[in-house]
């Protein structure tokens, strides 16, 4: 729904500058969000008891900043950069197409990210979900079954009635396996300019240029 990489480098880039700091942050999103899986596991696994996306993403924070040497900086700082996870800006299809699909179906989200941060990127971003669903309600991360359990159970329609939306092939084949359809949307600049494909969409229900494509695929 969101281009988070732009978001990030648009948000801290003017936020260094007020202050006077000289960031790459174009490296520092980038390992940023590459810690989120390795961050995940732990909860996964049992090993320790769950905790929020936004306690994760701040766990990686405090390691980045010593990283880059950005320090004297506020608490309230630290929370402001860890926040731009909540202030991101939508793919320009992603509204438009949201509402095509909400005149005829339930949307919403099913996201590893927590209630708060879902809530604050839908009033940031104008994106219409109807329900926000996530791991929290879980108390663990995708691709755990429990997470797409969620919505089927709380929605109380078939696993089948319900398609999974994502731009990343391994939450849809989890998705399928727990008896969801699939829709791959596909974000070929994600992860910046001039990076490979990264996923292959064989096998799925639907396979989108984008969210008013898919809203034309499904019948809205």
């Amino acid at each position: 729904m969101v281009d988070w990489r732009s978001s990030l480098l648009r948000d801290l880039g003017g936020w260094a500058k007020a202050r006077g700091l000289t960031v790459d942050w174009a490296s520092f999103a980038d390992e940023w969000r590459a810690g989120y899986q390795p961050a995940m596991e732990p909860v996964r696994q049992g090993a320790v008891p769950f905790r929020s996306l936004d306690l994760l993403h701040r766990e990686i924070l405090e390691r980045l900043l010593a990283k880059y040497g950005i320090a004297g900086i506020s608490e309230a700082d630290k929370d402001y950069i860890n926040r731009v996870w909540h202030r991101l800006d939508p793919w320009p299809d992603a509204v438009r197409g949201l509402w095509r699909l909400k005149q005829r179906y339930i949307v919403g989200t099913l996201s590893n990210g927590n209630v708060a941060l879902l809530v604050n990127m839908a009033k940031y971003a104008a994106l219409p979900w109807d329900v926000v669903l996530c791991a929290e309600l879980a108390r663990t991360y995708k691709p755990v079954p429990a997470v797409y359990d969620l919505a089927p159970n709380l929605l109380g329609l078939p696993p089948q009635a319900v398609v999974m939306v994502a731009a990343h092939a391994g939450d849809l084949v989890a998705a399928a396996k727990a008896g969801m359809r699939t829709a791959y949307v596909d974000r070929p600049l994600e992860f910046g300019p001039g990076k490979e494909p990264h996923e292959a969409t064989a096998g799925f229900d639907f396979v989108a240029r984008d969210f008013v494509h898919l809203a034309e695929l499904l019948g809205t």
